[in-house]
């Protein structure tokens, strides 16, 4: 593809000044410079094309050459020279130097210059995570647990300052107050915290002996949270203002209480369900029964058993679940047949067993049943 025109690159006439060559320049690389387009590989080569017509027309003989033998035949005769194309970023911003006038280029590629502090800057304190193991019913019912933990308090010694007089604080001489020092290579502007007062800008000269000059120190706190009924395993309570104190008078984080719920031996959980499994007898799921059992809350509930009652059948009780945490109403209990096989009978049982057994035959006969059809199927 054919480069375009240097002029018409930096938008300026054939008969520009020197003076505005360097200030189109500048408006481009301000514009196009990578660091304001990060992996902007369009803007890269605008950068390069830039710096590349800059370089030509800047130079007062790069420039009477290009102007006497036109741009097609100065790009002909220059093939594989010093074009910009053909130049690493170091050799592009050699220039910046000269057309920026000494400017802190930190500040015009990296945002607003930064102020000197007045004193030490406030800070939100850290969230905080906190477990807390509740058994199935406690999540059934709700509840009330009592919790504690270490965590940072705001100093009452010097009222969360760290410092108890104005005249403790004292410029840092590193940063001057600016809180962060920058160091320049090359074009680069690189700003980083300052060592010395850890990006504070203060240090303090006689910190409060409570706190260390730290504005907070841990303490053991021990409170009750309501746990509500229907929570979840994994589910996150917040407590708001119930994390680390922040610094220098910042505002304080959170607390985020983790659930983490206890197995039952005879309940547990799907989505908004409580489950459990029944045993019955033979002849309970044969001609049904009416049985009585008693839920995780300790209630009395009252099971139908239908005649014919398969195994693993599901038998809903409507409203006896888990309290919904997300909308309104509850989830059901659901019962879930099984039948007791007996690994010991007595001789009266055994007899009877047989008796059945030879009556009710060794094939179902209700139907045409699935064992039944693929004998038939095969052998029929």
């Amino acid at each position: 593809m054919a480069k375009r025109n240097y002029y018409d690159v930096l938008g300026v006439n054939k008969s520009a000044s020197i003076d505005e060559i360097k200030k189109s320049y500048r408006k481009l690389a301000m514009k196009y410079h990578p660091d304001r387009n990060p992996d902007n590989k369009e803007a890269e080569e605008m950068f390069k094309e830039a710096a590349e017509a800059y370089e030509i027309l800047s130079d007062e003989k790069k420039r009477a050459q290009y102007d006497q033998f036109g741009h097609e035949n100065y790009q002909n005769m220059n093939q594989g020279g010093a074009g910009a194309h053909h130049m690493n970023m170091d050799d592009i911003f050699k220039n910046f130097g000269d057309i920026f006038g000494g400017m802190d280029l930190g500040d015009i590629f990296g945002g607003a210059p930064k102020r000197k502090k007045t004193g030490p800057t406030a800070q939100r304190g850290h969230d905080v995570i906190h477990d807390i193991s509740i058994t199935l019913q406690e999540a059934y019912l709700g509840a009330k647990k009592e919790i504690g933990f270490y965590h940072a308090f705001a100093c009452t010694e010097c009222n969360h300052q760290g410092y108890k007089n104005k005249g403790d604080l004292i410029i840092c001489t590193q940063c001057k107050g600016m809180g962060q020092v920058r160091y320049q290579q090359g074009f680069f502007s690189v700003a980083q915290p300052c060592y010395t007062c850890q990006g504070q800008g203060f240090i303090i000269k006689n910190p409060c002996p409570s706190c260390k000059g730290q504005s907070r120190k841990q303490e053991f706190d021990r409170f009750s949270i309501n746990i509500p009924a229907g929570i979840f395993d994994g589910a996150e309570l917040r407590v708001a203002g119930k994390g680390d104190a922040g610094l220098h008078g910042g505002t304080a984080g959170d607390l985020y209480v983790k659930i983490r719920i206890t197995p039952h031996k005879r309940f547990h959980r799907e989505e908004d369900d409580l489950v459990s499994s029944l045993i019955l007898t033979y002849p309970q799921l044969v001609f049904g029964s009416q049985i009585e059992i008693e839920n995780i809350d300790g209630t009395k509930i009252a099971v139908k058993i239908p005649k014919g009652c398969p195994v693993a059948e599901r038998i809903i009780i409507p409203g006896k679940g888990f309290t919904k945490l997300k909308g309104k109403g509850t989830g059901n209990l659901v019962i879930i047949t099984q039948c007791h096989i007996p690994k010991k009978l007595t001789s009266d049982q055994k007899e009877s067993l047989d008796d059945y057994a030879s009556k009710i035959g060794d094939i179902p006969s209700d139907g045409e049943g699935f064992i039944s059809s693929i004998f038939k199927k095969f052998l029929g």
